[in-house]
Formats: structure tokens, sequence, C-alpha cells
């Protein structure tokens, strides 16, 4: 398996969920960087850049990864196009560098490499076209082959940003309509919780409620089910965590985390800095990528 460094702290975190599943892939397919350099025809130095979340790949260098890895494509460039808008917003009012390597485009120069010379992370696939022609033109290309194309209209230009404001604005929809639900379902557990608190006897003090603008606490009701451990708050064994995520799945995640042995402070349902720590002592202790974030591998090593 792969020894990752780790990603950038400043990445956000929906650009981290991208790379790190282009990372799983990359590790399946069991190709080194100029293996895959070769499949996909995007360079190695490229994909080590991809790789480590210093640029966006490319949507034409993701759809090559779904085709070697064999993952759902729906998903992945779904994903890539809400990492697209958010590397977007977090390089707005900055200097773009130059465009990003084409297929069969020339290896830049140790030189180049050393002034910081980056691949440019387009969201649309117009604007990616301009770029590539540029990118040959300045390497001193005699021909540009299937990309000697001409500049897209304007028309095509506002109807692709559309499609992706269009796609972007039905994720948010969907996270937005899924949190009203899980608090839905928060607040309807803790009435039933509460309603079936028996009364006890003269001798039994019952807990005052918790302030509703403190923290809320979870509950570890740790048990083994066919040979793995649950601690009663989510079931999942294949959602992507990170630092900044909040809910359930987190605080599983944090009593799994001390059953194992490794402190992730309160089991409040919140990832912070406590929880990240103690993922990456996990994750070094099982030999898997030390990067902080749980995904499929740390979920097999917090239920096995």
């Amino acid at each position: 398996m792969s020894r990752w460094k780790a990603l950038p702290g400043e990445l956000d975190p929906r650009v981290r969920q991208l790379v790190v599943r282009l990372r799983r892939l990359k590790d399946h397919s069991g190709l080194s960087l100029r293996q895959l350099a070769a499949k996909t025809g995007y360079s190695a130095s490229s994909w080590e850049r991809y790789l480590g979340g210093r640029s966006l790949p490319p949507r034409e260098a993701v759809e090559a990864m779904v085709r070697i890895g064999g993952d759902d494509p729906t998903r992945l460039l779904a994903l890539h196009e809400v990492a697209a808008e958010a590397w977007g917003e977090g390089r707005a009012g900055t200097s773009a560098p130059e465009g990003p390597d084409a297929p069969n485009a020339p290896e830049t120069s140790e030189a180049t490499e050393a002034t910081g010379t980056a691949d440019t992370a387009g969201t649309a696939s117009a604007a990616h076209t301009v770029e590539v022609v540029g990118a040959l033109q300045a390497a001193g290309a005699d021909d540009t082959g299937p990309y000697h194309l001409a500049a897209p209209n304007e028309e095509t230009r506002h109807g692709r940003s559309l499609r992706v404001a269009l796609v972007a604005g039905a994720v948010a929809l969907v996270l937005a309509v899924s949190s009203a639900v899980l608090l839905a379902v928060r607040l309807t557990d803790g009435d039933s919780r509460a309603s079936a608190t028996p009364l006890g006897s003269a001798t039994s003090s019952v807990s005052p409620s918790p302030s509703p603008s403190g923290p809320r606490t979870y509950a570890c009701e740790v048990e083994r089910i066919d040979g793995r451990w649950y601690a009663g708050n989510s079931r999942t064994r294949d959602a992507v965590l990170a630092e900044g995520l909040a809910g359930p799945e987190v605080a599983e995640a944090q009593c799994l985390l001390r059953r194992a042995g490794f402190a992730p402070g309160v089991v409040d349902g919140i990832f912070g800095p406590h929880t990240k720590s103690a993922v990456e002592q996990l994750q070094k202790r099982a030999g898997l990528v030390v990067d902080g974030i749980i995904g499929r591998h740390t979920w097999g090593a917090l239920r096995r």
C-alpha cells in the first residue's frame, strides 16, 4: 500500500474528499505514477500534484482514472464538480498559473518545476480546451493534433457554466434536506429516550437536561455484532469523514477510537483536532495511509 504524504491542512474538505478517492483508485490499480501517466496521457508530475492536493485535476483526468479503477463515474464526477467549485472559491481574486498539462504534451523542465509552475484547475471543459492549446503552443509543439480546436463561443461557455451551477445547486439542496432530516431524527430520538426513562426509586437521581445551546454528547453502547464492533450511533462502513464535519457517524468513530485505546476527546459528534490525531494514531498502527481522514479502510480497522 502506498505511503501518501499528508494533504495540506488548508485544503477545502470538498477537494480533500475528491483527492482521497483518487488516491484509493490509484492504490487499487497498483500502478506507479509513470504507468498512470502512460495510461491516462497526463504526466507523472501532474499526477503527483493532483494526488498531493496541490492542483485540481481536470475532468478528463478524473474520467481516465475512473476507467482505470472501475469506480462509479457518476459519484466521482459529481465530487469533481463540487471540488471544482470549492477550488474556484479558494482561488478567487488571485492570478491563475499556466494551463494544465495536456495528454501527449511534453514534460516540463526541472527549472520550470522549481519555479512553482502548476496546472490550472478548470471547472469547465471549454476553458480546459483553450488552456490546453495555449500550453501546447507555449511548449513549441508544431502540431496540436486533436487539441487543435477553435475556442468555444460565448453561448457554449454560458451553457456549461449554467450546468456547473445547476449541479452545485442540486448538491447543496440535497445536503440541506439531509441536514433537516437528520435534525428531525435527532429531536425525535431525544424525545423518545426522555419518555422511556424510568422514574426509578426514591434513591435514584435524575441528571439535568443539557442546555439547548451547549454541545451535544453521544452515548457509546459498544457491542460486537457478526464479528464487527458497533457503538449504537451509526452502522456505516464507508462514509468519508474529515476534520470540520459533524454528525452521528463522527460520534460512532469517536466511540470506536476510544474502544481501540485512542483518545478523540469528548464524544460530541464533531470532527476536531483531537479526533483527527486519534485517527492518525489508529491509521499508523493499522499500517494505513496516515491522512487523518476516515474512509472505508479506516472504518474496517475501527470495526474489526
